[in-house]
């Protein structure tokens, strides 16, 4: 059985590296140290003109809590139809009830805004007060695949929650392993857990460019120390990821 490789990319030059180093598909996203939000059109046309295969970019109007406001998910409907108009293949989507239970009335709305596009539901999954009731809500709202670490830090260590996913999807719904995929475990996450489909980052830190830093200001608290190094997509780790599935 073919197993789908999904990476992350937080910029356009990593979707080139991840569609080199022989990607399925293409996960864009910005904000990568809020965990990943909504891409720029400006960047899901680069990336559009730039990359042959799917890409599906995250709509997430800010890092934190998957519980928004009605601005938020207005945004995100804009963001849908921005993603569609550019050419997008997908999105990859993902709404909670302040009990942590999936948002049906929401995501039905986002669903329905992207079809015909395929739709991901991220790992705000993991989140849920209940895998097996969130699973079953999202089979029945028609999303495609759900990214998931079977609630746990890594999906290594998740792989008997990942398993237990598959069992109940039953070919409903694609399961998707991610979070701490690597070269070196991605074979025992396949083998254990089932799974059809794994996301990865398979990302390295570059240096900057720049041949003067200021040390003394960064653009942000959470950037302090990183300002002059960045992550990218590595097509070296992509190619050892597709080798070993």
């Amino acid at each position: 059985m073919k197993t789908t490789l999904e990476i992350c990319s937080y910029t356009v030059d990593s979707a080139i590296n991840a569609e080199k180093g022989g990607a399925d598909r293409v996960e864009l996203c910005g904000g990568r140290l809020e965990g990943g939000t909504s891409p720029s059109e400006g960047m899901m046309m680069t990336a559009r003109e730039n990359v042959q295969i799917d890409i599906y970019p995250i709509i997430r109007p800010r890092g934190g809590d998957f519980f928004f406001t009605d601005l938020e998910f207005a945004e995100m409907l804009q963001d849908i139809k921005t993603a569609k108009r550019v050419g997008m293949n997908g999105v990859v989507i993902g709404a909670l009830t302040s009990d942590a239970r999936i948002d049906k009335e929401r995501c039905k709305v986002l669903v329905d805004t992207a079809k015909p596009m395929g739709v991901t539901f991220h790992r705000a999954f993991d989140m849920t007060r209940d895998m097996k009731e969130a699973l079953e809500d999202l089979i029945d709202l028609g999303v495609d695949r759900v990214l998931t670490s079977g609630a746990k830090m890594t999906a290594l260590e998740g792989v008997e929650e990942l398993k237990a996913l598959v069992e109940q999807a039953d070919g409903r719904i694609e399961i998707m392993a991610g979070s701490g995929v690597l070269p070196v475990n991605v074979k025992e996450i396949i083998l254990k857990s089932g799974v059809s489909a794994v996301h990865s980052s398979a990302s390295k830190i570059v240096s900057s460019q720049m041949t003067f830093q200021n040390d003394g200001v960064a653009m942000s608290k959470e950037s302090s120390g990183s300002e002059y190094s960045r992550s990218i997509t590595c097509q070296d780790t992509v190619e050892s990821l597709k080798n070993k599935i």
